[in-house]
């Protein structure tokens, strides 16, 4: 049996019971398309216009450990390998190096989108205060509005600060659940692939059961019969998407692959969808992160790279609307545990790419590391004070409303700043 197998990740039980859920998983399993709120839609969606700007929000669920994607390789306890002496990365090795930080090597096929200007990173992000549980971190963060007891995630939030009423401005490309960033007052979309949004019977008829359905809801009173004109309202909106190419070939075989090429196909449909949310999942790498010749975090790091190479590469003349941030709930130890792994940390590092995005360099502030056992990268950026940046440059938005109650500190890494 070969050293890969036998190290195979063990994730937390945690993180388990939620990918057993399905809650986070990325495969592209048949479902139908969803209008979704915190309540029945109350009125006829208007048609979305043309997005000015796009973000698709990448979540590397799991929590990715951002000491591998993006190396301190100067730092003393990474440099002379004390906190990682088996999965540690040779400086030689890594890739974009700039005197403090480097890339994994994996990530070579995002070097042009860096060298471009167009990918950035910024470290030591994350949460005001630890929080190491998988469910409740992903909440925190996508609620992002730490004290309130509303039922609001912050993307849900910014669709309600874009002009326009249509469902299709937020859209979640996944398994049919809509992250916690997404849920909200706000109407919005969610399918497991492009196909799926329509009404089952409908595509390949004469037209006759369409002229059914709406006959049979046109003049319903209620909010049921609001909820299902506002649903036609929207697959007949969507249905420039369904006329754009599949280019699903061109990325690769993975989950990730597979749903970015779905992402990609909405954006160049142009049918106003303002924000779109994705998942990579399997990030848990208690166990089995590996070194340079094999694990978990070559995989994960290759399908991430090649994911976002042909993604950016297949947005055609809507490539300059969209800006894609990934990130993760928290992040990982400094130091590296007995089953080549690590464990629940703090501090992450976020990516930044695309349109508006100062790139080829690294942001944020990393102190010195320490190879203590229970060590973590530090925070000294909160992940909203990087949001807050794409959502008042790009987005137009109030970053007021989006992140109550937040003072966000300059970062830099977005254009107009």
């Amino acid at each position: 049996m070969s050293q890969v197998s036998q190290m195979t990740p063990a994730c937390c039980p945690e993180y388990a019971r939620l990918t057993r859920r399905g809650l986070f998983t990325t495969g592209l399993a048949a479902g139908a398309a969803t209008v979704l709120g915190s309540a029945v839609v109350t009125a006829a969606p208007a048609a979305a216009a043309s997005a000015e700007a796009v973000m698709v929000v990448l979540s590397l669920r799991g929590a990715a450990d951002g000491l591998s994607l993006v190396v301190p390789y100067r730092d003393p306890v990474i440099a002379d390998g004390t906190a990682r002496p088996r999965i540690g990365i040779p400086p030689g090795q890594l890739l974009a190096t700039d005197g403090t930080f480097g890339l994994h090597p994996q990530l070579a096929p995002l070097l042009p989108l860096w060298e471009a200007g167009e990918l950035a990173a910024v470290h030591a992000t994350g949460l005001p205060a630890p929080n190491r549980s998988h469910f409740a971190a992903m909440e925190e963060v996508e609620d992002a509005n730490p004290g309130s007891d509303r039922r609001e995630g912050w993307l849900n939030r910014l669709v309600g600060n874009l002009p326009g009423t249509s469902p299709l401005q937020g859209f979640a490309v996944g398994n049919g659940v809509v992250p916690t960033s997404l849920y909200g007052g706000q109407p919005v979309m969610s399918a497991s692939d492009v196909e799926s949004v329509g009404f089952a019977g409908v595509k390949d008829d004469d037209g006759s059961r369409l002229r059914s359905l709406h006959t049979l809801w046109d003049r319903t009173p209620g909010e049921l019969g609001t909820a299902m004109r506002s649903a036609f309202a929207s697959a007949e909106d969507f249905s420039p998407v369904h006329d754009t190419v599949d280019r699903e070939r061109s990325y690769p075989s993975t989950d990730l692959g597979r749903a970015l090429s779905e992402v990609a196909r909405i954006i160049r449909g142009d049918v106003g969808v303002g924000v779109i949310t994705v998942d990579q999942g399997d990030w848990d790498m208690h166990s089995g992160l590996g070194t340079l010749e094999w694990g978990a975090m070559q995989r994960n790091a290759a399908e991430l790279a090649q994911a976002l190479s042909a993604f950016f590469a297949d947005l055609g003349d809507q490539r300059g609307k969209v800006t894609l941030v990934a990130f993760s709930e928290f992040g990982r130890r400094v130091q590296e545990n007995a089953n080549f792994g690590l464990d629940h940390g703090y501090g992450n590092a976020m990516f930044l790419a695309g349109a508006g995005v100062k790139g080829g360099r690294y942001y944020g502030t990393m102190p010195p590391l320490s190879a203590d056992l229970d060590a973590d990268v530090p925070v000294t950026t909160d992940y909203r004070s990087v949001l807050s940046e794409i959502v008042t440059t790009r987005l137009r938005a109030s970053r007021a409303e989006v992140f109550p109650g937040f003072a966000p500190e300059h970062v830099g890494v977005m254009t107009g700043l």
